[in-house]
């Protein structure tokens, strides 16, 4: 691996869960991971939704790009070669192409906010839990040693990290 690692986070419409995800990685790991986020073809949004602008402003982290990739883009030859690719979105998981590299995968499950699935709790408050949760994961991530010569014990970490709140 090099010293800087790749990370893909999947979701259905990528406009929330993996646009957090994304922003949030890139913020803290400094410098050691470059994130990207894709979503399904045919089910993209044309940005990042207004919460997750509104989530990530609040918490005082950048967004590097709000350009929109479907999974495609990554699963072909010449795409990043992912070191990790984390799908968001249970309901696609078995959705997802062969990723070009043949990285590590991880589901890291969380409920779509924009499709509804927050129920009674006020959106922002839920996007700003939910980007809560993944940056105590994305911390752990990015502190975990990349070079450990025991490649299966890191997958297993990446996730373990799922169940993490």
């Amino acid at each position: 691996m090099s010293d800087v690692h790749v990370v893909v986070f999947v979701s259905a419409r990528n406009s929330l869960r993996s646009v957090l995800a994304r922003a949030c990685l890139e913020h803290v790991s400094k410098g050691r991971f470059r994130a990207y986020s894709c979503g399904k073809p045919g089910m993209l949004a044309t940005g990042p939704h207004e919460l997750a602008l509104q989530a990530i402003q609040i918490a005082g982290i950048a967004l590097r790009d709000d350009k929109q990739y479907d999974w495609n883009e990554f699963a072909r030859l010449g795409a990043p070669k992912a070191d990790f690719v984390i799908t968001m979105d249970e309901g696609i998981q078995n959705l997802t192409p062969k990723w070009s590299g043949q990285p590590d995968t991880a589901l890291w499950a969380y409920p779509d906010l924009v499709g509804g699935a927050a129920g009674e709790e006020d959106p922002l408050k839920a996007a700003n839990a939910m980007l809560m949760s993944l940056r105590r994961r994305l911390e752990i991530l990015s502190s975990l040693p990349m070079r450990d010569p025991d490649r299966a014990a890191l997958r297993s970490d990446v996730r373990d990290l799922a169940y993490l709140g």
